[in-house]
């Protein structure tokens, strides 16, 4: 069979137009609780951005230009919007059991990138090419040793470990939250758990 044409067949039995590009959204979305997803897809294009920008021009660039210095800092902060965003919008979505009607893959799916997202992040420290960098490579050394993946993921091979953050890692993420969204787009976004009948009597 055609991949293609494979690709256009499941595209068009899972996925519509008005679902992929909606342009009118339920009432019940217009609520903080589905604002943290969104302040997270903000993070992660400014976090791809600043960081095509800085492995353009190295860090010999960013660590002592000071328009090096904005973009890194930009990078730095866009990591810390993205963290707190993810955490906050996992914490919404699991109070909101928002497993509930088959949407625990995509549940399953938000969790992987978050864990994915982890491990980008611990690559970013060992890739500042600083004193400290140097030192936190040293203590994970130990740690990937004690795991048993100390031969796969060397933390003291700076070039391992820059070409895993600024390549493999996010490309993965890509993925994942892409196809995160596609999974939101197919079976819309969850809804608020019903109340109970008699309590609204009350």
């Amino acid at each position: 069979m055609n991949l293609t044409r494979g690709i256009q067949n499941s595209l068009k039995k899972n996925l519509s137009l008005e679902d992929a590009l909606p342009t009118r959204m339920p009432i019940y979305v217009n609520s903080m609780a589905y604002l943290f997803g969104v302040i997270t897809l903000c993070a992660l294009v400014m976090l791809i951005l600043t960081g095509v920008v800085m492995a353009l021009f190295g860090p010999t660039w960013y660590h002592f230009s000071p328009a090096g210095r904005f973009v890194n800092s930009m990078h730095f902060w866009s990591v810390q919007v993205f963290f707190a965003g993810i955490i906050m919008h996992m914490i919404t979505k699991f109070f909101m059991a928002a497993w509930r009607g088959g949407r625990w893959i995509t549940w399953l799916v938000g969790g992987l990138a978050f864990g994915v997202g982890m491990f980008t992040g611990l690559t970013g420290f060992l890739s500042q090419t600083n004193w400290d960098s140097q030192w936190i490579a040293t203590q994970a050394k130990d740690a990937m040793n004690a795991a048993g993946i100390g031969q796969l993921f060397n933390t003291m091979n700076l070039g391992q470990v820059l070409m895993l953050h600024i390549v493999v890692l996010p490309l993965v993420i890509c993925i994942l939250v892409g196809y995160h969204i596609y999974q939101i787009r197919r079976d819309s976004p969850v809804k608020p758990i019903p109340e109970d009948k008699e309590k609204s009597k009350k």
